[in-house]
């Protein structure tokens, strides 16, 4: 594969947050009726705004500032220190042990995390399961390292207590050679937790084939009422075949500061220092600082935090389930939902442009989670709540004006 080719396959014009790339080249002759008026809202990502980072968390950044060269110069891995004070509380939340000096590493946000992971796991031609729909990176990242892609069907629409992963059809990847497989849980785009018996089986394969498991849990403190959540590193899973990625980006609306962390196997986080070592060095030296308010939020912050987020879903969900032929699952953690909607007369992308022109509503388009998903759009509902009620009844207004 040329170079060319390779970063043309990458493809982030249409990726969260480049929405301001997306020309209106040829939408015009297709627009339909006039313009609805409203406040913009961009749901490709969180509203920082509308929910504010955790209390103290300048002050902690401003007190690594002020620490000078101590701060901006850590270890690659990170700050120990703050490791060590990370290493209980995330032990405690995913229910194994961390080795904060050898098996942990803080990183610039998740997605360094997981670039330095698969970078760190996947080599040319290596088989790699995916599941699909998820994040947009995973596809991404495994193609420029040149990996193998084995997509794993994820029909989370039509599964009940469980995010409906094709367990059958991941069982035979890792029979045919996939060394890696690479989820998140909750599912980004579909907002869909793995049940326990689906976290088991997972385990249970990648053991018994000695395969390496990437799981991305970046929401997995934002949980609603009556979901249990499982977390892969506490189930009979080898410790040196998995590594988790976490950080208080989005729950936390710390997403500035670009922090992320990952831990598990101390050979994969040995190699993930030396990548990063040669690409970003370390996490921002003084954001690190900000890692001491994690897990540290005053009491009941958390609490009210996820109640804001389940009112504003609920709102949304109404005015989905209310829309003829407008299909969508209930969100069970973290801020996104993810509507596959009625056949248009527009193709996806084109009326996820339309939706901007006309409607002055951003969304991402599904085929950026999965190549199967043209009707669907993802939404990032940590929004100022009565704005996004606003924006989804234009959203629906146009879906119905635009039907096939």
């Amino acid at each position: 594969m040329t170079i060319q080719a390779k970063f043309e396959r990458i493809g982030t014009d249409a990726a969260p947050g480049q929405e301001v790339r997306q020309q209106a080249d040829g939408v015009e002759a297709l627009l339909r009726g006039e313009r609805i008026a409203g406040r913009q809202v961009d749901f490709s990502h969180g509203d920082v705004d509308a929910f504010t980072p955790t209390p103290g968390s300048f002050e902690v950044f401003t007190a690594g500032v002020e620490a000078g060269g101590k701060q901006a110069y850590t270890e690659y891995r990170g700050d120990l220190s703050i490791r060590e004070q990370l290493a209980p509380s995330l032990a405690s939340f995913t229910g194994a042990p961390i080795d904060a000096a050898d098996g942990m590493i803080l990183t610039p946000g998740t997605q360094g995390a997981l670039f330095l992971a698969v970078a760190s796991t996947v080599a040319h031609g290596d088989k790699v399961a995916v599941v699909q729909p998820d994040y947009f990176a995973n596809r991404k990242l495994v193609e420029f390292c040149e990996g193998h892609m084995m997509p794993i069907r994820m029909d989370y629409l039509n599964a009940e207590g469980r995010a409906g992963l094709d367990l059958g059809q991941l069982e035979d990847a890792f029979a045919a050679g996939a060394k890696v497989f690479l989820f998140s849980n909750p599912n980004n785009p579909a907002g869909v937790v793995y049940s326990r018996e689906e976290i088991k089986t997972i385990a249970s394969l990648a053991s018994r084939y000695g395969a390496t498991v990437i799981v991305d849990q970046l929401y997995s403190r934002l949980l609603y009422s009556g979901v249990d959540y499982a977390h892969l590193r506490a189930e009979a899973i080898d410790a040196e075949n998995v590594i988790t990625i976490m950080g208080p980006s989005k729950t936390e609306s710390l997403s500035g500061y670009r922090l992320g962390v990952a831990f598990g196997s101390k050979a994969i986080i040995n190699r993930m220092e030396k990548l990063q070592a040669i690409v970003s060095l370390r996490a921002g030296g003084y954001s690190q600082a900000v890692f001491r308010t994690w897990f540290n939020e005053p009491q009941g912050w958390m609490d009210q935090r996820v109640r804001e987020h389940e009112a504003i879903r609920d709102d949304l969900l109404k005015l989905f389930r209310a829309s003829k032929d407008i299909k969508v699952r209930t969100t069970e953690a973290g801020s996104y939902i993810f509507p596959q909607l009625p056949p248009l007369v527009v193709g996806g992308k084109d009326f996820v442009r339309i939706l901007r022109l006309q409607a002055s509503v951003i969304v991402t388009p599904g085929t950026e989670f999965s190549p199967f998903c043209d009707g669907s759009v993802r939404l990032n509902f940590s929004q100022d709540r009565a704005a996004a009620v606003a924006a989804v009844e234009r959203l629906v207004s146009l879906v119905d004006r635009y039907r096939a």
